[in-house]
């Protein structure tokens, strides 16, 4: 389901209007739908949008988090709680929508949490921890946390029981940064070391097969 709305702001100059702005800020401000603000958390601007909209939507997004519990919501709330992009930042509150919208299945959120506990980002360090939010965000064919759980199988955390799910997942992954082409030929070649050829080839079959 698609939510959306429109704010408007007309008489009173909002208080974190920027120094030198007059009061010709009569503009509608769109509120994001679902899809569109899962496109933006996907591409990392979601907090840049927030505050290039200034920071007039910050109510409405703590509603569609807090009450209507959707999940792209939660996550940029959570993200806005953690640091502190247009209200006071609470760490520990972030995180907790964070898990919030990870539990409701949302890649981004899976990836960074995975992300955050094996670099201790706000977080006490947990690479096994992590292993297991990135394997559900890889399972959701989200490729930053493809990536990032077999960079943590290489470093000897996880199960060598997932390597040819991770293997597969990577193998069949598109990306058209050559750059990340490559990172991810070299991670296959290493991981290949660690499995047995039956295994790699069970890994090589197509998607949904």
């Amino acid at each position: 389901m698609i939510f959306a709305g429109v704010l408007l702001f007309a008489v009173t100059r909002p208080s974190f209007a920027l120094e030198g702005e007059t009061i010709e800020e009569l503009r509608a401000v769109q509120l994001y739908s679902q899809d569109a603000l899962i496109e933006m958390i996907n591409a990392n601007t979601h907090l840049d949008k927030v505050v290039e909209d200034r920071c007039q939507l910050v109510q409405d997004i703590e509603a569609r988090a807090d009450v209507l519990k959707i999940p792209a919501y939660q996550f940029l709330w959570g993200d806005m709680l953690a640091w502190g992009v247009c209200i006071d930042e609470a760490p520990e509150r972030g995180i907790g929508y964070m898990e919030d919208a990870a539990n409701q299945g949302l890649p981004a959120a899976l990836e960074q949490l995975g992300r955050y506990y094996s670099k201790g980002t706000l977080v006490q360090q947990d690479k096994e921890r992590a292993v297991v939010y990135l394997r559900e965000a890889a399972a959701l064919k989200n490729l930053n946390a493809q990536i990032r759980l077999v960079e943590l199988f290489l470093e000897g955390y996880g199960s060598p029981y997932d390597y040819v799910d991770a293997y597969h997942w990577l193998y069949n992954s598109v990306t058209s940064d050559k750059q990340q082409h490559q990172q991810i030929a070299g991670y296959l070649a290493k991981l290949e070391k660690l499995m047995h050829p039956k295994a790699v080839r069970e890994a090589k079959r197509p998607l949904d097969s």
